[in-house]
């Protein structure tokens, strides 16, 4: 991916499904949902274990059929758990898989690209926005 790859994607997004969310502000999944939705972006927390409960004012989902339609679907998981929820964004013909810092898993990225989304591994849109000059 480069820059300007990155910019559409960014640009282009609007409703983002976060996988992985935490209620505990130190983690980063919630770092990164709380400044996503200071930028406007409308932010799914996707965690079964706190379905029904809310993060940062927004309710969480058990999966992603909760949380669709999809543009992106931002993964703050395992990179060997990534595969399933990859095959649900297929699925739900979500737009882009966006891996998170550290997470990376090529299989299920060629599987992506081969479904037509588009795929960022080892990245972060908290650091891309800003870096871009797409911050609010």
């Amino acid at each position: 991916m480069n820059d300007d790859d990155l910019r559409r994607i960014l640009l282009s997004t609007r409703r983002i499904a976060l996988v992985g969310a935490s209620a505990k502000p130190q983690r980063p999944s919630h770092q990164v949902m709380a400044y996503l939705l200071a930028q406007g972006y409308e932010v799914i927390p996707v965690n079964p274990g706190l379905a029904g409960q809310e993060i940062l004012g927004q309710r969480v989902v058990a999966s992603l059929d909760e949380a669709a339609p999809l543009d992106m679907v931002d993964l703050f998981r395992n990179p060997a758990e990534v595969m399933a929820p990859v095959q649900d964004a297929i699925r739900l013909k979500a737009k882009t898989i966006w891996m998170q810092l550290g997470v990376v898993n090529d299989e299920a990225a060629r599987l992506a690209q081969a479904a037509g989304l588009a795929v960022v591994m080892d990245r972060c849109p908290a650091i891309d926005l800003p870096r871009l000059g797409l911050a609010r």
